[in-house]
Parts: C-alpha cells; sequence; structure tokens
C-alpha cells in the first residue's frame, strides 16, 4: 500500500505575490473568527423567514461598519438587503453573496446562517488585499432566498451591474465544486364553494375542500407525463372551517421545478388545469396566483475549477465528483471514502471503474472456475499492480465509490471475462 501523500502548503503551488495574498487572507480570517461565530451563532438562533431579516442583515451591517466598510441598506426596496465594497474600482470586480433567510417552523435547517457568515468573511479577508490585487470584492446582502426571489429583485434593480463574476458557498454533506439548480414556481389555488350543514343539508352544498384534494390527486395522475427532473409538491393551507359545514373555502399551494423554463411551463399548465378541472367537478370556483422563483442555474466551471484548484493547493482533499449531467461533460475529482479491492487499482482503461463495482463479486461468482480465481489472485498479489487513484493520485488504496481509478496496467482478458460472466448471472 503507497505511502499517503503529504498535503501540500500554499506557497509551491502559487506565485508568489498570490501566496503573499493567500496568506493575508488567512491572517484575517483568524483575526475575526470569534466575531464570526458569534455571528453565526446569532443567526442561527434567530431565525427570520424571507424579506423579514431584519436582526441578521442588522447584526451583519454593524460587523461590516465596526471594521470600517461604508454600508448601503435597503437596495432593489429591500429592507434587508446591502452591500459593501472593498478594493480599487475600476479594476476585476467579484461580489460575494450573503443569504441569511430561514425556512418556515424549521429555522435554519438549510444553513444560510453559514452562508451569511461565510460570506461575510470572505469579504472581510479579501479586503484585504483586493486593492494590492488590482481589484474589488463586494459584498452584497441578498433576503429571501427561500421562495422570494430577493436576488432577482436585486438583479432587476442594477445591482450587479458592472460585475465580472458572483460566488457563494451552500453548507453540504461533501465538498463539490458546483452544483446545478431547477428552475422553479409557486402557485396557489384558492377554492370558492357553497357552504351548508354537513348533517342537516350537505346536498345544498359544494366543497371547496372536495376540490382542492381532487386537484392532488389529478396532479398525481399526471405525474406519469413529467420529463425527468421534473418536481411538483403540494400542501393544503387551508382546509375548511368546521367539521359539521361544507367547506366554503379552501386553498393548497405547490411548487414546480423543471430543468429548464420551457420544461417548467408546460408542467405549469398541466397542474393549473388539473386544479380547473377539479373545481368543474365540484361546481366551485378557483382563484389561481403565482410567485415567479428562479430560472435554471448555469454554473461557471472554468471558475469553480479555479477555486476546486485553490482548495487543493491549501491541503484541502479534491471536491467529490457530482453525479450530474455537468459533472459527466468536465468531472471534477473524488474525495476517498472506503477500502477498494486490491484488483481495482490496475488500469488507466474504462473497464476499470466497472471492475471496481464488480470485482469482489465476480471473484465468488458462480460459474467461474477455482483455476481462474487463483489466476486473478496471483495477479492482484504482483507488485506491478500497485497504482494510485485519480482523486488525490496518493489515496492509500481508498477512494469513492464514484471515483475512477488509474494504473500501470491492463486489465486482462481473463479478468474482463471474469466481469462478464459475473454480471451475465
Amino acid at each position: 500500500m503507497p505511502p499517503a501523500e503529504p498535503a501540500r502548503s500554499v506557497a509551491p503551488t502559487l506565485s508568489p505575490s498570490v501566496a503573499s495574498l493567500a496568506l493575508v487572507v488567512d491572517d484575517a480570517v483568524a483575526a475575526d473568527a470569534e466575531a464570526l461565530r458569534r455571528l453565526c451563532r446569532d443567526i442561527h438562533a434567530n431565525p427570520e423567514l424571507r424579506f423579514e431579516e431584519v436582526k441578521a442583515s442588522a447584526w451583519v451591517c454593524e460587523l461590516l461598519a465596526a471594521r470600517g466598510f461604508a454600508v448601503e441598506r435597503g437596495m432593489a426596496g429591500m429592507p434587508t438587503s446591502f452591500a459593501a465594497r472593498a478594493g480599487k474600482p475600476g479594476g476585476p470586480s467579484v461580489a460575494i453573496l450573503a443569504e441569511y433567510d430561514a425556512l418556515p417552523h424549521i429555522g435554519h435547517a438549510c444553513g444560510h446562517n453559514l452562508i451569511a457568515t461565510g460570506a461575510v468573511g470572505a469579504f472581510l479577508a479579501a479586503a484585504k488585499g483586493a486593492e494590492a490585487a488590482g481589484g474589488e470584492v463586494v459584498l452584497l446582502g441578498t433576503p429571501a432566498e427561500e421562495g422570494g426571489g430577493g436576488k432577482i429583485k436585486m438583479l432587476e434593480a442594477g445591482c450587479f451591474a458592472g460585475l465580472d463574476a458572483a460566488i457563494m458557498f451552500h453548507p453540504f454533506d461533501r465538498d463539490i465544486l458546483a452544483h446545478p439548480a431547477l428552475a422553479s414556481l409557486w402557485v396557489t389555488f384558492t377554492f370558492h364553494g357553497k357552504p351548508a350543514h354537513a348533517a342537516a343539508a350537505p346536498h345544498d352544498g359544494n366543497s371547496a375542500l372536495t376540490a382542492c384534494m381532487d386537484t392532488f390527486r389529478l396532479v398525481d395522475g399526471q405525474r406519469v407525463h413529467f420529463r425527468d427532473g421534473v418536481r411538483v409538491h403540494g400542501f393544503i393551507t387551508n382546509g375548511g372551517q368546521a367539521v359539521n359545514i361544507i367547506p366554503e373555502l379552501a386553498a393548497c399551494e405547490f411548487g414546480v421545478r423543471a430543468k429548464d423554463g420551457r420544461e417548467l411551463e408546460r408542467v405549469r399548465a398541466i397542474v393549473e388545469r388539473c386544479a380547473r378541472g377539479a373545481a368543474m367537478a365540484s361546481g366551485v370556483e378557483v382563484e389561481v396566483s403565482s410567485r415567479t422563483g428562479y430560472s435554471a442555474m448555469r454554473n461557471n466551471l472554468t471558475l469553480a475549477r479555479r477555486f476546486g484548484d485553490h482548495l487543493a493547493s491549501g491541503g484541502r482533499a479534491r471536491p467529490t465528483r457530482s453525479r450530474t449531467k455537468w459533472a459527466r461533460a468536465a468531472p471534477t475529482w473524488a474525495t476517498c471514502r472506503r477500502p477498494c479491492p486490491p484488483s481495482t487499482r490496475t488500469s488507466r482503461s474504462a473497464t476499470s471503474e466497472r471492475a471496481c463495482a464488480t470485482s469482489t463479486a465476480s471473484r465468488s461468482a458462480r460459474g467461474v472456475s477455482a483455476a481462474s480465481r487463483r489466476r486473478s489472485t496471483a495477479r492482484e498479489r504482483s507488485p506491478r499492480r500497485r497504482s494510485s487513484c485519480s482523486s488525490t493520485r496518493s489515496c492509500v488504496g481508498r477512494c469513492a465509490p464514484s471515483s475512477t481509478h488509474r494504473g500501470s496496467g491492463r486489465v486482462s482478458v481473463e479478468r474482463r471475462s471474469e466481469v462478464v460472466r459475473s454480471k451475465a448471472m
């Protein structure tokens, strides 16, 4: 088993100027560490919904002002938005985006307290070296990410004008360089029926709740016609007023997501058709309203790879390979997760990736002769088969199931036949 490669330092892989800026950034983060921890905990302990992030935005702005930065508030007509700038105007301008709204009932389950703190910390650190780098760094506080579209309002108001790039990070259970996001919108249906006493005269009423529930059943029946990647989820926001009354009023809300705007509009029309059909069946009226969400995200993969290079140069393991379409077109790297069978560290060919998942099963598969298994074992013990994983180029024989293995040999014909036979069993 090859020894682990030691973590690389910043200096040998970066130019002297960049390396010196990196040290300035590190020192700045360390200096503000305690203030950032306190900000993160305060936001987490005081969750605020979209457009109502009064405390969170105030705490961020107070910290920025305490560090000597001028803060512009109330951008795009939103009191909880803000912007701060540092560096040299006229050069490259990069925005760091902060989010700080919470989810109803479950608080900061999406980790926006971490997003806000990370953005503030990155801005404070980058501000130390922005002018020396010949550019400008901008911190944008973007309210209402959870269903409010705060960034859309800021975009329409020109808050992103003049920026060369905008970056942010989102908490996850692993490191990845980029992640796709579906186009989205929200549709609300309010059904207006005719009330009646449920026991004495149910025949005189038209149930708004029945139409509301039928909408869900009709939507479920249409899922077979949704393309891959479409997501439609809903819940009842008003289910009636009393058990002995035919409900006069009922309402529900649906979130619709799709990979692109065209499919989003197609699915939206289907969902609305279901609601209108349910209303017609129950003899009630339906009122439709909607909130615009985000367009499908287009990641800047060149910028993402550069971000990954800097992570690796600082000694952090390269991010994991995301199982997405864009990642297959431009793959990233895998983080070591589990021990690999020795036979999987053998080849640069495409066959080796399939062998990783099937090698253990193939050795014990029915129909494979004992002699073949002995030859396979001998090959595995050969010192010429020692190699490393593509995730870190020295992973000590540990790799994620999705990683690609590279080595110095070829998968033999006998070995390939074992894999083929095991799949056929």
